[in-house]
């Protein structure tokens, strides 16, 4: 298959590096309007690809790449701002297109998009990786299939380092990506959704940005992205599920870890340990017998990512749904309830108050 990159920073270039190991895949075209960009993917596609891609076909903006080069599929790594603008017109092909997270920065614009992929004829898949993680993946299956028994809570923690630096560090300021709980936290609210399998309803955010980004500066303006927040989301199911982001815990020895708790056993994976544990209820001061298992990944594979592996599996079911061998795993339509979900949470920690998911999506 032949790609195209729209957007050529830090993630385009784990795509690339994750697209070299699957035999046939090929980058054939780069969107950026960053000469900078544009060279570093260059580089990177030199180095993974093992050829030199210094004469492949070079973009300013995507209008301009339609129709110029033979591309089978688009993967969509731009800023999160230009997402919607960017798809435009590419839904007016028949392109196969792995649009990043978030699908767009608000809740209008991504209902918008979803409205249009509904009359695209092919493949159309939001990013959201956090699915694809081999030890998060066996985790979500043993929800599914019972191994707690009814599942009544969730809850995902993410103590990590701060943003990285982008170009011209668009990632500091909310206005140019839907603010943290949009940016950051849609592949949680997305797991949150797929785990419960019901719809949320509604959302308290309790966050803030207090410590990471404030002796910045940008134009006399100082980052507004709330780096720590607790976050409950009730669904109607009667499922409660937090999220507990911290982004300036750096030393923490899983970045992440998920935990759901049914009426028969408590389950956790952490991530990047690969540790699953599984704790069943036992009677009053009997100990439990808990089973701990690790969920191996190809050594390769993480070394192609910074998200344990995801990348590549989530790429190689985009292949197969392209290919007719499976369903779209991650649709428009979830992209816009992880950006609801989101922009809920956003919208309660600056307002202080529980907000009804019914106030910015229709149930």
């Amino acid at each position: 298959m032949r790609f195209a990159l729209v957007g050529t920073g830090l993630m385009a270039q784990e795509h690339i590096r994750n697209l070299a190991l699957v035999e046939g895949m090929q980058v054939v075209a780069l969107v950026d309007p960053e000469e900078s960009s544009l060279d570093w993917a260059k580089a990177s596609l030199r180095e993974s690809f093992g050829t030199s891609h210094d004469n492949i076909a070079c973009f300013a903006n995507v209008s301009d790449m339609v129709g110029a080069v033979d591309v089978d599929a688009v993967i969509i790594a731009s800023p999160n701002y230009t997402h919607h603008d960017v798809l435009l017109p590419l839904l007016e092909t028949d392109l196969h297109i792995l649009c990043e997270k978030p699908l767009c920065t608000t809740v209008e614009d991504a209902q918008d998009i979803a409205r249009r992929v509904a009359g695209h004829q092919g493949v159309f898949w939001v990013g959201m990786e956090y699915r694809f993680m081999p030890p998060v993946s066996s985790f979500i299956a043993d929800v599914h299939t019972g191994r707690a028994g009814q599942l009544r809570r969730l809850a995902l923690h993410e103590h990590r380092f701060p943003f990285l630096r982008k170009v011209g560090d668009w990632n500091r300021f909310n206005r140019n990506t839907g603010g943290t709980m949009v940016e950051k936290c849609c592949h949680f609210f997305d797991l949150m959704r797929y785990i419960v399998q019901a719809k949320p309803v509604r959302v308290f955010c309790s966050g803030a940005a207090d410590v990471n980004h404030q002796d910045e500066r940008y134009d006399g303006q100082v980052p507004d992205i709330i780096d720590n927040s607790y976050t409950v989301v009730d669904f109607e199911n009667g499922v409660r599920a937090l999220l507990d982001l911290c982004m300036f815990a750096e030393g923490s020895e899983e970045q992440e870890s998920l935990v759901a708790i049914g009426d028969k056993a408590k389950l956790e994976v952490g991530i990047p340990s690969g540790i699953k544990v599984f704790s069943p209820r036992s009677a009053q001061n009997t100990p439990a017998e808990i089973v701990r298992e690790h969920v191996d990944v190809d050594s390769s594979v993480l070394a192609a990512g910074h998200h344990h592996g995801a990348t590549y599996f989530q790429l190689l079911a985009f292949l197969d749904a392209v290919a007719g061998r499976g369903p779209v795993q991650v649709t428009a339509e979830d992209g816009v309830w992880a950006v609801a979900m989101g922009a809920a949470a956003e919208l309660s920690a600056r307002e202080k108050r529980a907000v009804e998911i019914a106030e910015l999506l229709p149930l």
